[in-house]
């Protein structure tokens, strides 16, 4: 069989598997004694079996036999669910997933993962609680006679016999931990250059973080190798720290013999860490389970009428853009009839109109793909958050079946990935502090998206400690972001928008989880990147939200041309919230700047013709066209010559020699094949 011919729908169809056994493992961890949950997980993996199997990736398959028999052990009743065994299940999807994205990536989907099948039968045959309780009084005794061990990363069968076999050639195995200084600005330059000393004088058979997380930067200050060489250890320390900034260099000595002594005990060495919490759950876990009530019983039943299509996503941007050249010759042949004022010419021109309107909502709709495709990654990631800061944490998700484009779901992940993280680590207490606080030991952390016009909006928002307002002004003041002058007149809104500065962090230790310093900054300028904004609001003790205003499509926008001198300007209708005509008189001055009274609220004036440096053809006359624009609660009136009107036009790309162009978000070509510029109107407002 030719595999690359079913390849692309065997990595879409595992994926979607994958994610349905993440969805009701979680619901299966709430709800231990439902069996149509239970069935749908088995399902699952059986498909997935069956799909890896014929496709010949046996590792694959393999993995999900053994997670098929945990399943079938507890649908009959042998096992019981629990949070210690479903760690193990939950490791087995991951290990699933790492699998189907190497096959993604043109790998042989090859993984060790014998560790993980190990635990699975120890599961099946109900000893995997006992043998984790036997073995506690022994790690205990035995925990001084681990020091040199618990240095070491972990080693599989292969690095073991490569180890063992170096030395027999003379080779002396060297566990080398790397610290960089904490100014270091270029980190992963600093361990290419690391790495390209060490593998001049021997053999590199193991990095912690990974190369690529290493290259990617996903470490903090310090990594760690294991080297093979017939250098002294002084020797190869000596070598390192002639590379600039690095702070230390710890070299440990393996012992290939002592360290095979210990792999053997490691799987149950994994284990020990959740020991306390099972010695109280060994009995309840070897019970059988009870009948499934009738309650548990009503799971919503997959199964829909809906006929569907697969079509690669390649394929519509191609329909996109050609139907993107209909609406630019559209524009240009209403122009026309407009000129030439023939009555059949306007007939054909307003039913094209409309036709073509029907099929770009057809076109848009294809597109549009519900949140729900991103919200669902994130419930897994928010237990594991939660196991690892000992939180309680309940995450409730809202509206994902509000739809938004494909480019914008592609693009909106990272960021609410960051906001959820900053939520769980910095706004969530740790129960003990909430139960002090009269609050549920449980955080909840909520992720929201609505419409709401021509745009989507996203929240994040929980019920933790909230911001401080005096820890965030000292940070801005110690960074330079804001003086203590200006600190004293600020809201608690415009502080809290501090947060968003570059270098930002309000965090007092680092961690993996967040605070590495990168602040919120990243996040905010990927959504203004994609054509929309975010706020954040804040209460102490009560919670905080983050708000994220997306629009619905980034191709096709309407917009209100305006003239500016011999130049025309397209602003977007999304940023306007009324146009007007005011006089000179009406014109004032407050600091330095010109302002109008707009509904009582004092409004700055912005000249456009000034700002762009359009050239000046005529005077300006007595009266003023403005255009009253929109960010977040700021407001500001653009000075414009006069408004040519409403319009759908298409979004392009001013290219890459462009892209820093201030104010300007991209270009479009008009009826008359003029080339206007499109305003960004988010860039006006400091």
């Amino acid at each position: 069989m030719e595999k690359n011919q079913y390849l692309d729908m065997f990595i879409e169809e595992s994926k979607e598997h994958l994610q349905s056994m993440n969805d009701h493992l979680l619901k299966l961890e709430n709800n231990p004694k439902d069996s149509l949950l239970i069935s749908e997980i088995f399902r699952s993996a059986h498909t997935l079996k069956g799909m890896a199997a014929t496709m010949g990736y046996e590792d694959l398959a393999s993995l999900t036999h053994q997670m098929e028999n945990v399943l079938d052990s507890i649908r009959n009743g042998t096992v019981t669910v629990s949070s210690q065994m479903m760690d193990v299940v939950f490791e087995s999807v991951d290990h699933l997933e790492a699998m189907v994205t190497d096959i993604e990536n043109s790998g042989d989907g090859k993984r060790n993962v014998i560790s993980t099948v190990q635990k699975l039968e120890k599961i099946e045959q109900g000893t995997f609680i006992n043998e984790v309780a036997a073995t506690v009084e022994v790690m205990k005794e035995e925990e001084s006679d681990h020091t040199y061990n618990n240095q070491l990363p972990p080693f599989d069968d292969f690095e073991l016999t490569v180890l063992s076999q170096s030395r027999e050639q003379g080779f002396q195995a060297y566990y080398i931990n790397v610290c960089l200084r904490e100014d270091c600005i270029l980190k992963a330059a600093r361990v290419y250059m690391v790495f390209e000393v060490v593998e001049k004088i021997g053999e590199v058979i193991k990095s912690q973080p990974t190369v690529e997380q290493l290259e990617e930067e996903n470490f903090e200050l310090e990594f760690s190798i294991t080297l093979l060489t017939k250098d002294s250890a002084n020797e190869v320390e000596a070598k390192i720290l002639k590379v600039s900034e690095i702070d230390s260099v710890n070299i440990i000595t393996i012992d290939v013999d002592q360290l095979s002594n210990h792999d053997k005990n490691e799987t149950a060495k994994d284990n020990i860490s959740e020991v306390d919490s099972l010695e109280n759950n060994i009995t309840s876990d070897l019970n059988p389970v009870e009948p499934t009530s009738e309650k548990n019983n009503k799971v919503q039943q997959g199964g829909s009428l809906n006929k569907t299509i697969r079509v690669n996503i390649e394929r519509l941007d191609s329909l996109m853009n050609l139907f993107e050249e209909i609406v630019i010759d559209r524009g240009r042949l209403e122009k026309i009839s407009q000129d030439l004022k023939n009555n059949d010419l306007t007939e054909t021109v307003e039913h094209m109109t409309r036709i073509s309107g029907d099929l770009q909502n057809i076109i848009l709709n294809m597109r549009m793909v519900p949140v729900e495709q991103v919200f669902n990654r994130f419930p897994r990631m928010v237990r594991g958050l939660a196991k690892e800061l000992n939180k309680k944490i309940n995450l409730e998700i809202i509206g994902a079946d509000t739809e938004l484009d494909r480019t914008v779901i592609d693009e909106i992940g990272d960021p609410l990935v960051h906001l959820l993280r900053n939520s769980i680590d910095h706004g969530i207490e740790k129960p003990d502090v909430r139960k002090r606080n009269n609050k549920n030991e449980e955080g909840k952390v909520t992720l929201k998206a609505y419409h709401s016009g021509n745009h989507v909006f996203i929240e994040v928002s929980d019920d933790g400690a909230g911001i401080y307002r005096e820890k965030v002004l000292q940070k801005a003041i110690k960074n330079g972001v804001i003086s203590k002058e200006q600190s004293d007149s600020l809201t608690d809104k415009q502080v809290y928008e501090l947060l968003f500065s570059s270098g930002l962090s309000t965090a007092d230790k680092i961690s993996d989880i967040s605070g590495r310093g990168v602040g919120l900054d990243v996040v905010k300028n990927k959504i203004e990147s994609l054509g929309g904004s975010v706020t954040v609001d804040s209460e102490r003790n009560k919670g905080t939200i983050f708000s994220i205003q997306l629009p619905l499509t980034l191709s096709i926008i309407s917009v209100m041309l305006v003239e500016l001198q011999d130049e025309i300007y397209a602003i977007p209708l999304s940023s306007i919230i009324e146009t007007a005509i005011i006089k000179e008189s009406e014109i004032m001055a407050a600091h330095n700047q010109r302002v109008i009274d707009f509904r009582g609220s004092v409004v700055p004036i912005i000249d456009l013709s000034t700002l762009f440096k359009v050239p000046k053809v005529r005077e300006a006359d007595e009266y003023h066209s403005i255009v009253i624009v929109r960010k977040g609660d700021q407001i500001a009136a653009l000075v414009v010559d006069s408004f040519i009107g409403q319009q759908e036009i298409v979004l392009k790309a001013l290219g890459n020699y462009l892209s820093s162009v201030f104010a300007i978000s991209g270009a479009t070509i008009l009826g008359n094949g003029q080339v206007a510029l499109i305003v960004d109107c988010n860039s006006l407002f400091k």
